[in-house]
């Protein structure tokens, strides 16, 4: 990915990776609603309860209140796997961003909802 992120978006994905690492977990995202508040989470994997971090963090803007999203952004070890953006694609409609980087925070590509 040449682009620069908007350091909006780069805020994202600084914070997706900080929720990845604080919670030890393979996973983490973080999305910004319309309004421009953020939310931020990591991979769920309890025995009975499996949520990626994308899903997290779009629940964490639901039960906040968030309408729509802007954007979105996944931090994963495995960067090799498809991200599901669906939880993204059905609060944010179709379009969002969703900013997909490795481990150390460097972006590889950019999804779409």
């Amino acid at each position: 990915m040449s682009d620069a992120l908007d350091p909006e978006d780069a805020k994202i994905l600084t914070l997706a990776r900080s929720a990845r690492a604080r919670a030890g977990a393979p996973g983490g995202a973080a999305v910004r609603d319309l309004d421009g508040r953020t939310y931020a989470a990591a991979d769920v994997g309890l025995p009975s309860l499996r949520l990626t971090a994308l899903q997290v963090a779009v629940a964490s803007a639901v039960s906040s209140g968030a309408t729509g999203l802007e954007a979105a952004a996944v931090v994963t070890e495995a960067v090799a796997d498809p991200v599901d953006v669906a939880a993204a694609a059905d609060l944010g409609g179709p379009g969002v961003p969703v900013f997909v980087a490795g481990p150390d925070g460097t972006p590889i590509t950019t999804l779409r909802t």
